[in-house]
């Protein structure tokens, strides 16, 4: 999956929680927000906070998604709330390899077809 893939995906999939997200989706896209969040913050201050918004939904849908991928319930998004330990523990979480077997949350995720 490449860079334009992982954002189209992960923003057609914007509320939808079920199912599993490869990790070069997850972190493609989070790549996309860290990028876009940049130079909205250069550009202004308003526009950085509706960025933030716009990818608010899709950020936690995704999140999600991946966590589902290793194995574990997307209620550990809530671990985040902790502070520093919470964000190690979901990016060890997230870096982790997907489960190549299908798990409780439905098979692997598949390579999209090449255009």
């Amino acid at each position: 999956m490449n860079f334009q893939q992982a954002v189209q995906t992960c923003f057609r999939k914007y509320v939808d929680f079920s199912g599993r997200a490869s990790r070069p989706e997850y972190w493609w896209f989070v790549l996309a927000y860290v990028i876009a969040a940049v130079v909205a913050g250069f550009i202004h201050e308003a526009l950085y906070y509706l960025v933030v918004l716009a990818f608010l939904l899709p950020m936690l849908a995704a999140g999600a998604r991946r966590l589902h991928d290793v194995g574990k319930t997307a209620w550990l998004l809530l671990v985040g709330l902790i502070p520093i330990i919470g964000g190690l523990v979901l990016l060890y979480f997230t870096v982790q390899p997907s489960q190549t077997v299908a798990n409780s949350y439905g098979p692997p995720p598949q390579a999209p077809a090449a255009v």
